[in-house]
């Protein structure tokens, strides 16, 4: 029996909130490309459908995301999640030296800086941004270009998958820079690493390295981007041979010593490559592609809601707490990164900040220059 007597529109609707215009191919900004989708043994591309890359573009800032870019994110995960011929979305950065290093610091220093309200829409925009990740309608991969690291490493947790170049490394700096990880990774941190080792990442402000976390479990893989004569090198400054000291497995921890530095000065003159690490994601989007699209998106979904439950239990209480910390440790922190270059030091005197506390002093420009740097 025909159905043609049903009366149906023909055609696909546009599903999409936003053109165009949060996307900028001029830094800083976020980039929209879609790529094909080919077969990684072939290198046969398939007709009419891809990978949405999502790109953040300020690499003199180390990527780090300012307001303009925040919105570009957001707009970036919806655009990929309206798209039908979208399989996922990779989530990465321009160059080779950082996915991002969070919000950034300039803006929050000159503009947000004893601003609580602006701060707190700031704060609304970030929040969007993270939901924006979690609730997108495609499997996101985080390609880990470079650091990944406050901010940054929060937004790449928000991801399904995440596949590291092994130079790049991991952390928080919330504590030590006048902030706190809680847009994301008090929430996720416990669901991916042992619970101790959670809470020292998240306050330590220790920076760990790709083969540490791909160890602990917090990433898929960590992929080696420097090639000489030919042959692959994973990155020197790292222990990437599995054996036991005083007790404690080395295996993904920074060498020190002297063999450490040379490590550090052979990494300053090296050009990466990163053709292993896209053949990693373009195997990882060939399985996507022969999935069934709704099953995938319901098996990650349901993963996802483990993340989401903690992330939604206390992202608005800690916009609030975030917006009010913008007058006193955040002032500080930020004002003391952002003058680095005139101080000579970009923290503030934490022993002298303690004991004005301690003492009863009232947190205000007294305080304050006391325990900044002072211009050089």
């Amino acid at each position: 029996m025909s159905l043609d007597w049903i009366p149906r529109e023909g055609g696909a609707k546009d599903h999409d909130l936003w053109g165009d215009e949060h996307f900028s191919d001029q830094a800083p900004g976020v980039k929209y490309e879609l790529r094909p989708i080919a077969n990684p043994k072939s290198g046969d591309e398939v007709k009419d459908l891809f990978s949405a890359w999502i790109i953040l573009n300020n690499p003199r800032q180390y990527n780090s995301y300012t307001t303009e870019m925040v919105k570009g994110v957001i707009a970036g995960f919806h655009k990929a999640s309206m798209d039908r011929h979208v399989v996922a979305v990779i989530f990465t950065a321009e160059g080779d030296k950082a996915f991002c290093t969070g919000g950034n610091t300039k803006e929050y220093s000159e503009y947000y800086s004893q601003k609580p309200t602006e701060y707190a829409l700031y704060m609304d925009l970030f929040n969007g941004m993270v939901d924006s990740i979690l609730n997108c309608k495609k499997p996101v991969i985080c390609r880990v270009n470079g650091m990944r690291v406050a901010g940054g490493q929060e937004i790449g947790m928000a991801c399904d998958l995440a596949f590291s170049s092994d130079l790049a490394v991991f952390g928080q700096a919330g504590p030590r820079h006048g902030s706190a990880p809680v847009g994301g990774s008090t929430d996720f941190l416990p669901w991916m690493l042992p619970m101790e080792l959670a809470m020292w990442n998240c306050i330590s402000c220790e920076m760990w390295s790709s083969y540490k976390m791909k160890r602990l479990g917090l990433i898929s893989k960590a992929v080696p981007v420097i090639k000489q004569d030919g042959k692959w090198l994973r990155n020197p400054q790292v222990v990437t041979e599995q054996y036991v000291q005083d007790g404690e497995i080395v295996y993904g921890e920074f060498k020190t010593g002297e063999e450490g530095k040379a490590a550090r000065a052979m990494i300053k003159e090296i050009t990466t490559d990163f053709e292993l690490l896209d053949k990693e994601v373009d195997k990882v989007l060939w399985t996507f592609t022969n999935l069934f699209p709704h099953c995938l998106q319901l098996s990650i979904d349901a993963i996802r809601q483990k993340k989401k439950f903690f992330w939604d239990q206390s992202k608005h209480e800690h916009r609030h707490w975030l917006a009010t910390n913008m007058s006193s440790e955040a002032f500080l922190g930020f004002t003391a990164f952002n003058t680095k270059k005139i101080t000579e030091q970009d923290t503030i005197d934490f022993i002298r900040y303690r004991q004005l506390l301690a003492e009863g002093k009232i947190v205000g420009d007294e305080l304050f220059e006391e325990v900044l740097g002072k211009p050089k």
